[in-house]
């Protein structure tokens, strides 16, 4: 019972992880996606669409030009009247004034008593007709206005402009009279201007109601576009209709963008959609590579690469200064490849693209270039040793960029003239970019505990300080090694595993025989050391190779994965000769094993069980009699059965028919590094 409550307590934390991770890649994501879809098309009339299909995405209005809507707004304009309102009082005010003045003072100036009647009967009509600011009617004129509407006693009537007054043709309608002959001079000594006020105010509220109304009746639209219609094409002239269709659609773009609710949808939509692509690719990890949670350097790295691509397309979008295919995407299945596997380099990379299309305007044409120069360069790097393989991927991948953007132009367009040819620029750049996969490795490799094939190369070479030690110190160890690591190659090779791998952990194995090279007997010329002491000292030195080999790579940063090598060559495994020896001068004695095993562990991966079957091997093959097909044959079969039987592969995913292919390689070589060589003869005197 305590058992099981301890694996359903593991199970949970388990899954807490992976909701922590889970969370962690979907809240940076969404961060950086924009909110604020852009519309980003550059066009013109009479000029060719550039970009791929587009379709519309909503539903939206056709509008008018603004020529157009100018042109129906100004002729129904011609109808607008605004509203002034008459003062009934001011015109019986200013009369009553004027007689009152002509009573007091004016009479002395002019005595004829028609001139009272001639200029009340003057003002009684400019009065009527209405005076209103020079501004405000040249302003009318200026508009175009012909007549306005004048309300006078709760009715409105209808008056043309020409007949309206400003003060300085009332003034001037005054003192220019045809029918009465009065001095003009006379009647300017009597300033009738202080007799010409306005009396038409004008009805902001009346005038800009009675405006509404009129151009409510224009619309500003001609025609409708539904939701997934096609607007235009690659390579199509822009002609008027679409024109107008592109800048309606630029219009209600902006418009939507700026509402809340439009907002919030958008960022649910965002959560939504990065949620179900990181769930099904831990989910696809969860089915087919569940040892990846378990190791927190390949969950690390897939993720920090899953989230890097989409957040810098999601920059490059927000501040548009180059296009988004200069960066190189295909480097994510490049380095998962090369550090993980091939499969998961393919989901990854699709789930980055699929991420990164949802802020771009033409996502499909993204997706389909995206996901063949992906599959481009996955096939054409799958193994990294040498520069020039990097240099070949980033040609093949530029290759494929540009093949099938080719071919898609070529679809959509109607003439040659008409390709994209900008975009090929864009496609070298994004191969020069990819180039930088090589020194990023190394950053990569230090950041997530990894070790890459080029490093592996680069200490497999037999010219670097700790191997060249080795040949000094120890050249017996040193040439084991170098046989070890050739026989571990050849059956890597067939069984596909991974031979550069374990080459360089062959070679590096028994490193830490170098502190005592003269107790190995491939080091020793005559003289045994072990002769002098007792088979438990002997067991203990010999078992400290793999401890001082581990403290010896810890000294040289060699990476984890050799380290692994050298504490997994022997396993769990008894030193057998100093073990057996021992026990057949104890018979007596009930022996402890443990002072003769090695400290472990068993190997846990194929590799490292291809490593311990040659090291073995090799090892013992030096002390065959004689080297027949029969004797090396019987002498392989031996010595991994005995390591099958003792347990030593239960750990590691190596299947019966791996092994036995090892064993057929290892006869193969053997039998090629032992035949028998003819001697030459001796020239007879």
């Amino acid at each position: 019972m305590k058992s099981f409550q301890t694996e359903r307590q593991f199970s949970y934390k388990k899954f807490f992880y992976k909701c922590g991770i889970f969370l962690a890649a979907v809240a940076i994501i969404v961060y950086f996606l924009p909110r604020e879809g852009q519309f980003n098309y550059q066009f013109d009339i009479n000029k060719p669409w550039k970009y791929g299909l587009l379709q519309a995405s909503f539903d939206f209005p056709i509008y008018k030009g603004e020529d157009e809507v100018q042109r129906e707004q100004d002729s129904i304009m011609r109808s607008y009247h605004p509203y002034f309102q008459l003062s009934e009082t001011m015109g019986e005010r200013i009369i009553s004034q004027f007689k009152e003045d002509y009573n007091r003072k004016l009479r002395q100036i002019i005595p004829d008593p028609t001139y009272p009647h001639y200029i009340e009967q003057k003002l009684k009509e400019i009065y009527r007709k209405g005076i209103m600011p020079v501004e405000q009617l040249a302003r009318l004129h200026k508009d175009s206005i012909l007549s306005i509407q004048i309300v006078y006693q709760n009715t409105s009537i209808l008056q043309s402009i020409s007949e309206i007054y400003s003060t300085k043709r009332a003034y001037e309608a005054l003192v220019n009279s045809d029918t009465v002959h009065f001095s003009k001079t006379l009647l300017q000594r009597c300033n009738l201007n202080n007799y010409l006020t306005v009396n038409l105010i004008y009805d902001a509220n009346k005038s800009e109601t009675a405006k509404k109304d009129l151009l409510s009746g224009v619309s500003f639209a001609k025609g409708f576009v539904m939701n997934g219609q096609k607007i235009i094409d690659r390579g199509e002239i822009i002609n008027q209709q679409t024109y107008n269709i592109l800048k309606s659609l630029q219009r209600e773009w902006d418009k939507r963008n700026e509402t809340t609710t439009e907002k919030r949808l958008t960022l649910f939509g965002q959560i939504l959609f990065v949620s179900i692509l990181i769930g099904c690719f831990m989910i696809y990890l969860a089915l087919f590579r569940r040892d990846y949670y378990d190791k927190k350097g390949s969950l690390s790295i897939l993720f920090f690469l899953i989230i890097f691509f989409p957040v810098i397309s999601s920059l490059m979008i927000s501040h548009p200064f180059m296009s988004v295919y200069i960066v190189p995407f295909t480097m994510l299945p490049m380095i998962v490849r090369i550090f993980l596997d091939s499969r998961t380099a393919f989901m990854a990379h699709i789930l980055s693209i699929l991420l990164c299309s949802i802020c771009l305007r033409t996502p499909h044409e993204f997706i389909l270039l995206q996901t063949i120069a992906g599959m481009a360069s996955i096939y054409s790097l799958r193994e990294l040793s040498q520069r020039s393989q990097l240099l070949r991927s980033a040609l093949i991948v530029v290759v494929a960029y540009s093949v099938l953007y080719f071919a898609l132009d070529l679809i959509h367009v109607n003439d040659v003239s008409q390709l994209n040819t900008n975009i090929y620029i864009n496609f070298i750049i994004n191969g020069i970019l990819l180039l930088f996969t090589y020194p990023l490795l190394f950053i990569l490799e230090k950041t997530f505990g990894f070790t890459s094939n080029v490093t592996l190369v680069e200490l497999s070479n037999i010219n670097n300080k700790l191997m060249r030690e080795m040949s000094e110190v120890a050249p017996g160890t040193f040439n084991h090694s170098l046989q070890v690591a050739n026989l571990c190659a050849a059956a890597a090779n067939r069984i596909e595993a991974n031979s550069q791998l374990v080459r360089t952990g062959a070679m590096y194995h028994d490193i830490g025989k170098m502190l005592n090279p003269a107790f190995f007997t491939e080091n020793q010329s005559g003289v045994n050391p072990h002769d002098q002491l007792s088979y438990k000292q002997s067991a203990q030195i010999v078992i400290s190779h793999v401890t001082d080999g581990v403290k010896l790579a810890e000294k040289n940063n060699l990476p984890e994965v050799i380290k692994d090598f050298i504490r997994t060559h022997h396993g769990k495994g008894l030193t057998k000769y100093f073990y057996i020896s021992y026990q057949n001068e104890h018979p007596d004695e009930e022996v402890d094993k443990e002072a003769f095993r090695y400290p472990g562990p068993n190997p846990f991966t194929k590799e490292q069980a291809i490593m311990m079957m040659a090291d073995s091997v090799e090892a013992a093959s030096r002390s065959l009699p004689e080297y027949t097909e029969e004797s090396i044959s019987n002498l392989v079969d031996k010595i991994i059965d005995s390591q099958v039987q003792d347990g030593n592969f239960k750990e590691c995913p190596i299947t019966f028919k791996d092994i036995a292919t090892v064993k057929s390689v290892f006869k193969e070589k053997l039998k090629t590094m032992y035949h028998t060589r003819i001697s030459y003869p001796e020239l007879k005197k």
